[in-house]
């Protein structure tokens, strides 16, 4: 939640993005390669210990990496070993909830925006190459190899902000690691953080704003132009996929890669289609957000039909659409777990979803089992 008041906090001229989890899902399709490569050498990877190395330079990474778990390698010769097997994965990042939306309309408005990343640049183009019209829009693309030091060091955003010409004073940085959080206030920025790890949100309270994802951000707290195409209280998004085992609504057992599939950044009220036995659809709403009892916490998502059958949920293998974020979901601070499903949430997917903004182009690719991405895309470029 940006401000609990809805005063502006700042007047932002310009927007300083990172990378990897951040714009796009690059640690999310990649982030069993190193316990993959450890176990070769009869390593287990020790989660705590990657937890900070979140956003640390690969340099620094692969040193880190090479002495926690007692590697027979020089730091250079697991950086050559194990990168390729990253490359082949990179083209598989999408981007994160929010992004595109965020970046259309900063581009829209003629706020410039660039690209601050702990990779080398040629990574970064490896990266955002599969993403139509990315590298074109930044003002400018800074990797790690073109500045004195990478991030905590705020010398990466300092050099952007001089790239556009702008008064950090006067940018506006957006991170999702604690590392690159540090390096904006360093800086003299305002940050918006967006954690990868949204259970370790709690650590990230220099930041003058902690988001869920992309979706909640509210440019006109920081001085940009305010949003215009929510429809009524409901926001169509890029689609995303949720299929799994269900009992009484809630999602017992998620399938295409198990719980890690979905991103931290996907949390709230959803508007959506759900369908069942590979051929019933249904509208309703979409609760995600997280089983906080657990000694490890993990997803918890619940769903709830407007039609009012969720006797059809129980036990059943079932597929999900989320096409519509409900606005509700905004203004209730950073908290992880579920919100309740009410009555006006119920309301507002019976309506929305009659909608051209969140069903046809969508719902006819996801009872085809076509790609839904690429007929959001066209039907928003159409409005």
């Amino acid at each position: 939640m940006e401000s609990s008041n809805g005063d502006v906090k700042a007047y932002i001229s310009a927007v300083i993005f990172d990378l990897d989890g951040t714009l796009l899902s690059t640690e999310q399709v990649t982030r069993d390669i190193l316990k993959d490569f450890l176990a070769i050498f009869g390593k287990v990877q020790d989660k705590e210990k990657e937890k900070k190395r979140l956003g640390m330079a690969n340099k620094e990474a692969a040193i880190a990496i090479v002495n926690d778990y007692e590697l027979p390698l020089t730091p250079e010769q697991f950086t050559i070993e194990i990168m390729p097997m990253y490359h082949g994965l990179w083209q598989q990042a999408k981007a994160l909830p929010g992004v595109n939306r965020l970046m259309k309309h900063l581009r829209k408005h003629g706020v410039p925006f660039s690209l601050a990343s702990n990779s080398i640049t040629k990574n970064i183009d490896a990266k955002i190459s599969h993403h139509e019209g990315w590298k074109e829009n930044f003002a400018t693309i800074l990797g790690i190899d073109q500045v004195k030091s990478g991030k905590p060091s705020p010398d990466m955003f300092l050099e952007a902000a001089n790239r556009m010409s702008v008064d950090p004073a006067n940018c506006l940085v957006i991170e999702d690691s604690l590392v690159g959080v540090k390096a904006g206030k360093a800086a003299g920025m305002k940050v918006v953080a967006v954690p990868s790890l949204q259970v370790e949100s709690h650590l990230y309270s220099i930041a003058d704003s902690i988001l869920h994802s992309l979706l909640e951000i509210q440019p006109q707290l920081w001085g940009l132009p305010k949003f215009g195409d929510w429809v009524d209280n409901t926001l169509p998004i890029e689609p995303i996929r949720i299929t799994g085992l269900f009992s009484n609504g809630l999602l017992l057992e998620y399938e295409d890669g198990g719980w890690s599939a979905l991103p931290d950044q996907v949390w709230g009220l959803y508007i959506g289609w759900v369908k069942f036995d590979e051929q019933k659809v249904s509208k309703g709403v979409i609760s995600v957000g997280w089983d906080l009892k657990c000694c490890d916490s993990k997803r918890k998502i619940q769903a709830c039909t407007v039609e009012g059958n969720d006797e059809t949920i129980n036990d059943s293998k079932m597929q999900i659409l989320l096409v519509g974020y409900l606005r509700r979901s905004c203004h209730v601070g950073n908290m992880l777990e579920n919100l309740e499903i009410l009555e006006e949430d119920i309301l507002a997917a019976r309506a929305s979803l009659n909608l051209p903004a969140f069903s046809y182009n969508s719902l006819n690719a996801f009872l085809q089992g076509d790609s839904v991405e690429d007929s959001f895309t066209a039907l928003n470029d159409n409005h």
